[in-house]
C-alpha cells in the first residue's frame, strides 16, 4: 500500500509541474522512486524498468531516427557492482544510439569531489572501466563543478560531482549541437541537469488572446480590470479589445517581474555557489536558497493550476465574467 501511495504522489508533482505525461516507478520502502516525465506529442516507448532505472525508446521523427534514452539512479553505496552490471545489461539491449542520465553516486576522477575523505582508487577505476565497457562517453557540461552538495560549516562541507549524462558516439552524432549544464538550486542537495540537443529557436510568433487561470490568483488582478474597463472608451465590443489588450500588457509585466526576482535570486545563488566555503558564504548561501524557494513556489501554484483545473469549467467562468463586464457599460 505504501509504494502505491509514493507513485501517486510523484505522479501528482509531475503533473502540477505541467508534465501530463510519465512513467513512474514505486519507491522502494519510504525513499526513492523514479519519475521520467515529458510534454507534448513526442512518442516514446517503456522499454524496461526498476528502482535504479528507466529505459525508454524515443521515436524520433524530425530526424527520422529512433534512439534510447535511460534515466538512471546508481547505487548510494560502496559497493557497486550491482549498478555497474544493471549499466553493461543494458548496454546489451539494443543498438541505437544511445544516451544515460542521472545520478550515478560516484565521481570518475579525485578532483571532482572537494572535502571529506578522498575517494577510493579503485572505486573510480571501476566507475571509468563500466563506461568503457558499454562505449559511453562522458558528456561535459557548463556551469558549477559540482552537482552534490552537504554540510552548512567550512569544516563539514563536502562538493562532488554525482550526476552527469553520457552517451555513445553515434548518439553524439546524431546530436551535435547537445549541451549539457548545471544549474543553481535551492531545494535539493542534488543540482538539476539542464540538457538540450539543439539550438533554440528565438522566433516569436503572435498568438490569440486567452484568458489565463493564473491571472486571478494575482492580487492586483480585479483591480487592473476595473482600472481598464474604467478607462476605455466605445461600445461593449471596443471596450472588450481594450480589456484584452490591457490584460495582456499586465499579464507580461507581472511575468517579467516575477522572473526578474526569480532569475537575480538565481544569479546570487549561482555566485555563490562558485565562492570558497566560509561561515559567511555558507550563511548566504542558506538565506539565498530560502528566498529562491518562496519564487518557487509561486510558480508551483501556476503550474498546479493548469494541471489540475478542468478548463471547461474555467472557461464558463472566464465567459460569466466577460460577460458581467460588458453588462456594466
Amino acid at each position: 500500500m505504501e509504494t502505491k501511495i509514493d507513485s501517486r504522489r510523484m505522479g501528482k508533482i509531475r503533473r502540477r509541474c505541467g508534465f501530463h505525461n510519465g512513467i513512474e516507478v514505486d519507491a522502494s520502502g519510504s525513499r526513492g522512486g523514479l519519475c521520467l516525465a515529458w510534454r507534448g506529442d513526442i512518442s516514446i516507448r517503456l522499454q524496461s524498468y526498476s528502482k535504479n532505472h528507466i529505459d525508454v525508446l524515443i521515436e524520433d521523427e524530425e530526424r527520422g531516427k529512433n534512439w534510447r534514452f535511460t534515466g538512471f539512479y546508481g547505487s548510494p553505496y560502496s559497493n557497486k557492482e550491482e549498478s555497474w552490471n544493471l549499466l553493461r545489461y543494458l548496454s546489451n539491449a539494443s543498438e541505437l544510439p544511445w544516451m544515460v542520465c542521472g545520478d550515478f553516486n560516484e565521481i570518475l576522477y579525485g578532483a571532482e569531489k572537494q572535502g571529506g575523505l578522498p575517494r577510493e582508487e579503485g572505486r573510480m577505476e571501476a566507475f571509468r572501466t563500466v563506461l568503457e565497457d558499454c562505449t559511453l562517453r562522458d558528456l561535459g557540461f557548463s556551469g558549477r563543478w559540482f552537482t552534490w552538495e552537504r554540510g552548512n560549516l567550512p569544516e563539514t562541507n563536502i562538493r562532488e560531482r554525482l550526476d552527469r549524462g553520457v552517451a555513445m558516439d553515434d548518439w553524439i552524432s546524431l546530436f551535435p549541437n547537445f549541451q549539457v549544464r548545471h544549474m543553481s538550486h535551492s531545494f535539493s542537495d542534488h543540482c538539476p541537469l539542464l540538457i538540450t540537443t539543439k539550438q533554440e529557436d528565438k522566433r516569436r510568433f503572435a498568438k490569440e488572446f486567452q484568458f489565463e487561470a493564473w491571472w486571478v490568483l494575482e492580487e492586483s488582478f480585479y483591480s487592473e480590470v476595473k482600472k481598464i474597463w474604467g478607462m476605455a472608451k466605445g461600445d461593449v465590443l471596443s471596450k472588450m479589445e481594450s480589456l484584452k489588450k490591457g490584460l495582456t500588457i499586465w499579464a507580461d509585466k507581472m511575468k517579467k517581474n516575477r522572473k526578474g526576482r526569480k532569475m537575480a535570486l538565481i544569479s546570487k545563488l549561482g555566485s555563490l555557489e562558485e565562492s570558497e566555503r566560509n561561515d559567511e558564504n555558507l550563511l548566504e548561501l542558506v538565506d539565498t536558497k530560502i528566498q529562491l524557494n518562496f519564487e518557487i513556489e509561486k510558480d508551483e501554484r501556476y503550474w498546479e493550476q493548469r494541471a489540475r483545473v478542468n478548463w471547461l469549467k474555467f472557461g464558463d467562468k472566464n465567459t460569466a465574467f466577460f460577460h458581467k463586464q460588458a453588462t456594466q457599460k
